[in-house]
């Protein structure tokens, strides 16, 4: 994949704007279950759809977001600024009799963020699907560079939306990351140790028309020696992979090193490249080895003065795990590989006592005060298992911050109920008091807990017309206690609604 021309990136850009290869088209075109079919892998509904069709938006669809060869005029009148020879100038196609053979796919990719909603077009290398119906093959190549997949959407709802001076995307791949954060950036340091990744990265930039971003190639922190950031995020290559001959090594997944060695390399460097106050976040795996469960392991690299959050979403036993990611590249228990690759990662797994893979959200936060005075608050602490479904993850982990700050002075005076909370009670049948009384997230972290209807009265007081103060005294009154006493009762547990984000300071 060759650097890319700007020149020939704004004329594809413009091509491909005037094609209106965009989500909603697209959709349109082939219609919303053929579009939700492709994600699983099945193309004949979509291709149905648009048989027959030579228009722009068809051809380019076929050509770019299927990875189908496309007769030469169709492709040359849809693409009339890029023309064929800038095409392959890019690396993005070449010709062969009479068609037009993509060498990479070109597809939307949808965003939401504090600023609203935007498009940009993501280039990456050809996937599994069109490798198939092309030469027959699955199996990706080790140089794979991926495209917008499950991992980068979900690192992309846990950034923190926060404005920052400077970002590092660390492990950039195609650059979904490093755009995303240039919109809350002033500078986004982009690295990858793949040439070819940084290639495709350049170009999405090129194409979104974003020029906040500086391209480096280099192994984890190296392009960056000396540099702090405000903000660093990381997809990194963190799937662990057995090291012997005959187990492919993919760039975009596989950084080199021994079992979970690399997460642990980037929590322990990552703190010494934040500015003061600056937010490391990456996704993650970690290993229980024998007795020491992943979660503990992963508290231990972290330095005791750092704030960390870490949410562990899921673990995997080491078959599980070995089969999921030899199925990522494209081995099928129907390929002869594939035995030999399970045997290799079962190995390694029992050689090294591994009974347990995590996988989770790594938030990683140097106090403003670490260089100077004292920090005004002890250091966050959390490292949970939180299954359920989660939505705006980013932004629970910011309010989550903004709370632990604001209760190094104590309870704020004015609470507020955050707007996605909502109250259930339960009654048994004939009983007018509740047995059970719930409050519930409808977003973040999605956290339901149980609370007594001491605590309940209080949150539900918290509209911005009491203070903390007077609501506590009238509950005093209401049930007859000394309002020492109530509030040592209380207090803790608001502590714990105002950091999971149940409560929120009225000031905020």
């Amino acid at each position: 994949m060759p650097r890319p021309d700007s020149v020939l990136c704004a004329a594809l850009a413009a091509d491909l704007d005037a094609a209106d290869l965009r989500s909603e088209p697209l959709r349109a075109a082939w219609g919303a279950e053929a579009d939700d079919a492709l994600a699983r892998g099945i193309r004949s509904p979509l291709l149905r759809a648009i048989e027959g069709r030579t228009d722009a938006l068809a051809t380019l669809g076929r050509l770019f977001v299927l990875g189908m060869p496309q007769p030469e005029s169709d492709v040359a009148a849809a693409l009339a600024r890029t023309g064929l020879d800038g095409l392959e100038t890019l690396g993005l196609g070449y010709r062969e009799g009479g068609l037009v053979v993509p060498a990479a796919l070109i597809r939307p990719q949808s965003f939401v963020d504090a600023d609203g909603v935007g498009e940009w077009w993501i280039a990456s290398d050809l996937d599994e699907l069109a490798l198939h119906h092309m030469d027959g093959g699955g199996a990706l190549p080790p140089d794979h560079v991926l495209g917008v997949g499950g991992a980068s959407r979900t690192l992309a709802s846990l950034v923190m939306p926060v404005e920052v001076e400077r970002a590092l995307d660390l492990g950039t791949g195609c650059g979904i990351q490093a755009l995303l954060v240039s919109r809350h950036a002033g500078a986004v340091i982009a690295t990858d140790i793949s040439a070819r990744a940084l290639a495709y990265a350049e170009l999405n930039a090129m194409l979104a028309g974003v020029r906040n971003i500086e391209f480096r190639q280099g192994s984890m922190f190296e392009p960056v020696a000396g540099e702090s950031f405000g903000l660093i995020v990381s997809n990194p290559p963190f799937v662990i992979t057995p090291r012997g001959a005959g187990v492919p090594e993919y760039e975009y997944r596989d950084g080199g090193l021994v079992g979970d060695a690399l997460v642990e390399a980037f929590v322990t460097q990552a703190p010494a490249h934040l500015s003061p106050g600056g937010s490391a976040q990456l996704l993650g795996n970690w290993e229980s080895i024998g007795s020491a469960l992943g979660l503990r392991r992963l508290e231990s690299w972290i330095a005791p003065e750092l704030d960390a959050w870490v949410v562990q979403r899921e673990t995997l036993s080491p078959l599980g795990y070995a089969e999921l990611w030899i199925r990522d590249g494209g081995t099928t228990p129907r390929d002869s590989s594939f035995e030999p690759l399970l045997d290799a990662w079962l190995a390694d797994f029992a050689a090294r006592g591994v009974t347990e893979i995590g996988f989770g959200y790594v938030l990683i936060r140097r106090p403003a005060a670490l260089d100077g005075d004292e920090p005004a608050a002890a250091p966050l602490r959390r490292f949970e298992t939180l299954p359920q479904p989660v939505t705006s993850v980013g932004r629970a982990l910011r309010d989550g911050l903004a709370g632990h700050d604001a209760l190094a002075e104590g309870i704020p005076d004015v609470l507020l109920v955050a707007s996605d909370v909502t109250e259930a009670r339960h009654h048994m049948p004939g009983q007018e008091a509740p047995s059970v009384i719930e409050l519930r997230q409808g977003g973040g972290f999605g956290r339901t807990i149980s609370v007594d209807p001491a605590l309940a009265g209080f949150v539900g007081a918290c509209d911005g017309d009491l203070s903390v103060t007077q609501i506590a005294s009238a509950l005093a009154d209401l049930f007859e206690v000394p309002l020492v006493d109530l509030w040592a009762d209380l207090e803790p547990r608001l502590r714990a609604l105002v950091t999971d984000g149940f409560l929120i300071p009225a000031n905020r």
